[in-house]
């Protein structure tokens, strides 16, 4: 794992983001994503410099727009981010959790969670 992905892994194992289980390294498909959470279909890149070429680009373009045609929410952030702003990266994730669970009424919430942040 790349310093970034050892950052977030730190942040999201263990159940530690709203008691949501996240997996690392999960395979979808004949994709590999850097973490995947199934009770939320919710995957998280965490994208180093060698993504930053076109070819690299187009292909983490089509992986994403597979997964996203499963029904599977894509957040995409780059090393740098993680490293230079994990609290703003972790704000996102967790935005976007709240969002989903107001969305989507039917998927299952851990049972430590605190249905408050949902009002």
């Amino acid at each position: 794992m790349t310093f970034g992905e050892i950052l977030l892994w730190n942040e999201l194992k263990d159940n530690k983001l709203f008691g949501f289980d996240f997996d690392r390294q999960c395979c979808i498909d004949n994709y590999i994503v850097d973490f995947y959470c199934k009770d939320l279909m919710l995957a998280i890149e965490i994208d180093g410099m060698s993504h930053n070429y076109e070819e690299a680009f187009l292909k983490d373009e089509a992986r994403q727009q597979k997964m996203e045609s499963f029904g599977i929410k894509f957040l995409r952030f780059s090393e740098a981010e993680v490293k230079n702003d994990i609290l703003n990266v972790l704000r996102t994730i967790e935005t976007e959790i709240l969002v989903m669970l107001r969305e989507h009424t039917d998927i299952k919430l851990p049972k430590d969670f605190d249905v408050s942040l949902l009002g």
